[in-house]
């Protein structure tokens, strides 16, 4: 895939030091969260634009394929190799670049962790609500390809809502930059949000500015317990017509509570809790106030069995800790999963259950939900055992009726993770091959000899 000179040419560019090519580097920058994936032939750390643009242009030359990689947290394999080729990670590209309290935008390098800018910016007064589960792991660089959401989005958004203009380097690779810092700019296309969520095969994005929101003064979170998850479901609908707009909304189902339970060795539920929803309004003092009261209404009238409202910090991080825990604790019904993000519109996510119990039925399966119920974005755990006869191949049959279903409902089969190499053989599910050819002809436009990121999004033939 790459001439014997190839390496030499990367180290001339980046420097010995920061070129990987020994077997455990190679085998850790070939997987993502999603444990799948191919080792590169070699792996690359730039620190500058320039960098990058050379790296590009010398895999250009070569026709060599080039993947870039952030925080390495995806689920579906869009930061991962297919083909090998140059891995290009981008760690030593993690600058808060600035942090402009009069305009209200941050600009950042790529790799900056999610986390720390959130913390940076709120030691200012400042805002930046996108907070993806993994953000004390995951980068904005990453968020952006990804389009990342998060707990908040039902209220402020995905990423992209934050994204005003990007630095970023083409596979041939030229430098452009997109976007501007004013808040309103409708100069040609909008290239900037073409790159949001492209998942890496565009363009490499070097450089990012992100508009920022003041911090809300006051914070109320409160946690409510259903006997069932569709009581739960319809504590939601209820909230929705009684106007409120929670900061965030987030639903735990049974299967989830105890494998957290499991896993922590103690339940944080009441027994016979079949579904919790986590909740936080935030704003003006005032405001916070009448819109707790009317999510505790909306959640008794829905049938919730505890209502428990945080009157500190720590009550707000107890609260939190079931959320937090289900990823690790699933391990524990199985090491083995498909995990999807599937999204229909608020107004049907009781169809979207109904569909999920459908399939547990139907194939046999055990399958744990969590996630953004005000957005209509839930997690689909669809939980495999492989030492059991043929529940693989049940577990893919159910992954694709519910993609179907999902599609039905108006829907769509990925409203976080992105597509990368996992859901790439199902994009026709949702997309017609008119779209689908579009994209195409889009992705040549920016990419004329298909080496960046190959085998992403599009299934190969």
């Amino acid at each position: 895939m790459i001439p014997p000179d190839f390496r030499q040419s990367v180290v001339d560019i980046v420097g010995a030091a920061f070129v990987r090519d020994d077997a455990g580097a190679l085998e850790l920058y070939g997987a993502d969260a999603l444990k799948r994936g191919h080792p590169p032939d070699l792996v690359a750390l730039p620190a500058t634009t320039a960098h990058v643009s050379a790296l590009a242009r010398l895999c250009d030359y070569h026709r060599a394929p080039l993947v870039v990689r952030g925080g390495g947290t995806g689920y579906t394999g869009g930061s991962v190799p297919v083909h090998r080729g140059l891995l290009v990670s981008m760690e030593r590209m993690n600058r808060i670049v600035e942090i402009d309290t009069h305009n209200l935008l941050a600009v950042v390098e790529p790799n900056v962790i999610t986390g720390d800018l959130q913390d940076a910016v709120e030691r200012v007064g400042l805002f930046y609500p996108p907070d993806p589960a993994s953000l004390r792991e995951s980068v904005i660089g990453g968020n952006v390809a990804e389009c990342a959401g998060g707990p908040r989005a039902f209220k402020y958004g995905t990423t992209r809502r934050y994204v005003l203009a990007l630095e970023a380097v083409l596979p041939t690779g030229e430098v452009v930059r997109t976007g501007s810092k004013a808040v309103k700019n409708v100069v040609g296309y909008d290239l900037t949000q073409l790159l949001v969520g492209s998942e890496g095969t565009l363009a490499i994005i070097t450089q990012i500015v992100l508009r920022l929101v003041p911090l809300p003064p006051v914070q109320s979170t409160l946690r409510a317990t259903f006997c069932d998850v569709r009581d739960a479901v319809a504590a939601v609908d209820g909230l929705l017509r009684a106007r409120v707009v929670p900061a965030t909304l987030e639903l735990v189902d049974r299967d989830c509570l105890e494998a957290v339970a499991r896993y922590l060795g103690a339940s944080l539920a009441p027994e016979g809790t079949g579904a919790v929803l986590l909740l936080e309004v935030d704003g003006l003092r005032e405001a916070v106030v009448e819109e707790s009261r009317r999510v505790e209404e909306a959640c008794r009238a829905a049938g919730a069995t505890e209502i428990l409202r945080a009157a500190s910090a720590g009550e707000r991080e107890a609260l939190w800790r079931v959320r937090r825990e289900i990823s690790p604790s699933l391990k524990v019904i199985s090491p083995a999963r498909l995990n999807h993000d599937l999204v229909v519109p608020r107004g049907r996510v009781p169809e979207l259950f109904d569909l999920i119990e459908r399939a547990r039925r139907e194939f046999r399966l055990r399958i744990a939900c969590f996630g953004h119920a005000g957005d209509g974005n839930i997690h689909v755990n669809i939980m495999v055992r492989a030492e059991e006869p043929g529940e693989i191949e049940r577990a893919h049959e159910a992954e694709r009726r519910l993609f179907e279903g999902v599609v039905a409902l108006e829907g769509s089969i990925s409203g976080e993770h992105g597509i990368g190499f996992a859901k790439a053989k199902y994009l026709s599910i949702e997309l017609s091959p008119a779209t689908i050819a579009l994209m195409k002809r889009v992705k040549q436009a920016f990419d004329p000899h298909g080496i960046l990121n190959p085998g992403k999004i599009f299934p190969e033939d």
